[in-house]
């Protein structure tokens, strides 16, 4: 679909989630194989990237009218733990790349227009945290920032980034979350930012933007934007819109975290059924060792599930036309951040009966270990300050500010 048209893409018909995972699982081994691959280059490899583009996998959640699905986020999550489980760098930036259609979709059609009318296998990027400035000037805004952790940024066209705005034009106080959204042609990617113990071929560069006018049409207020005022705007008669914002995207950061997990149980698993110990015991006849595997495999099938519940019920509640309550987010972050952390520590457990073979380069645990430990850093994993935020809103105290729920 690289360089069609929207009406090219009508005419050709929509393709189902089905057929995106179809198109994924066929082309597995060849994303695990090149799984080392986008470690050693630092970013995903042109053939992984490939395989994701034309899976449509970055499409699930685009307007139909740009060849998109308006697809299920519950099938969604579970694509994104299933890949990552495979190939952790790939299942991560299909992840977060293919979010970002989710929020664009509920933009300005002038917007929707520009980055979706030529080609619709458009990459955005997204470092969302909240450092750059915005100054308001007439027409827009003049953003200047610096923003790390932009994953896939080097096969993205635009990008989306965090930023306060000024609250009035020449106060000089910058006080309002937005996001901001630049073509590729307003910001500079600094090449030798991404150099990390794991992850590495999500290729996270940092990127920079130095007095770029953004335009009112490309400035998202963050609130608003949660609130769902965009989407009852722009895209008024899709339900999937209607599923907050902030509900989704820590969401799946959890679902790619979730399935990294996965990868080091199942790798472990792998690598237990021929190994034989200094003592000349097989794995598979060490009590100690198969109990925690045998526990590993029920709590990443118990976080699985906890995540996926928390998005259907959200899910279902839009597709009735109604709106998801706060209670509810509240809750589902807390199960989010509990399901990654029960996932983690699992996969901890099993890390930790492996051996001293595991420090070889040569193993894929200690890779999917590595790639799991930093995916644990990620701000959306960060668990107890989301399980007290839960907490203080059931009693009506206020939510800390900064907390993702």
């Amino acid at each position: 679909m690289q360089g069609s048209k929207a009406a090219v893409a009508e005419e050709t018909g929509i393709i189902t989630i089905a057929d995106v995972r179809g198109r994924i699982e066929a082309a597995m081994p060849v994303l695990v194989e090149e799984s080392v691959a986008c470690d050693d280059l630092g970013k995903l490899t042109p053939k992984t990237h490939e395989i994701l583009r034309d899976s449509g996998i970055i499409r699930i959640f685009q307007p139909r009218r740009y060849g998109g699905l308006e697809g299920d986020p519950v099938e969604f999550a579970r694509l994104i733990m299933d890949l990552a489980a495979n190939a952790p760098s790939a299942g991560w930036v299909g992840g977060v790349v293919g979010l970002h259609s989710f929020e664009f979709a509920q933009t300005d059609p002038r917007l929707q227009e520009e980055v979706w009318g030529k080609d619709v296998d458009t990459w955005t990027a997204s470092p969302y945290a909240m450092l750059g400035q915005a100054r308001r000037v007439e027409g827009g805004w003049q953003l200047t920032g610096r923003w790390p952790f932009s994953s896939g940024t080097d096969y993205c066209e635009w990008a989306v980034v965090g930023g306060l705005a000024e609250t009035e034009a020449g106060s000089g106080a910058f006080t309002e979350p937005h996001h901001f959204i630049m073509p590729r042609s307003s910001y500079v990617i600094h090449e030798d930012s991404w150099d990390t113990m794991g992850l590495r071929g999500t290729g996270s560069k940092d990127i920079e933007a130095k007095d770029v006018f953004v335009p009112d049409y490309r400035a998202i207020n963050v609130q608003k934007l949660n609130n769902r005022d965009y989407h009852r705007a722009n895209q008024p008669h899709s339900a999937l819109y209607e599923v907050p914002f902030d509900y989704l995207f820590p969401g799946v950061i959890s679902a790619s975290t979730i399935g990294i997990a996965e990868g080091v149980v199942r790798r472990y698993q792998e690598y237990a059924e021929g190994r034989v110990n200094r003592g000349g015991i097989k794995s598979i006849d060490n009590p100690f060792q198969m109990a925690a595997l045998g526990s590993a495999l029920a709590d990443i099938a118990a976080s699985r599930l906890h995540l996926l519940d928390g998005l259907k019920q959200a899910y279902d509640i839009a597709l009735s036309g109604g709106t998801v309550p706060n209670a509810m987010q509240h809750e589902a972050r807390r199960n989010q951040v509990r399901a990654v952390r029960r996932a983690a520590e699992a996969a901890h457990k099993v890390f930790a009966n492996v051996g001293g073979n595991v420090a070889r380069i040569s193993s894929p645990i200690q890779r999917f270990y590595r790639d799991m430990s930093v995916a644990m850093c990620h701000a959306c994993n960060v668990d107890e300050p989301v399980y007290a935020a839960q907490a203080a809103y059931m009693f009506g105290k206020p939510v800390p500010r900064g907390v993702i729920v």
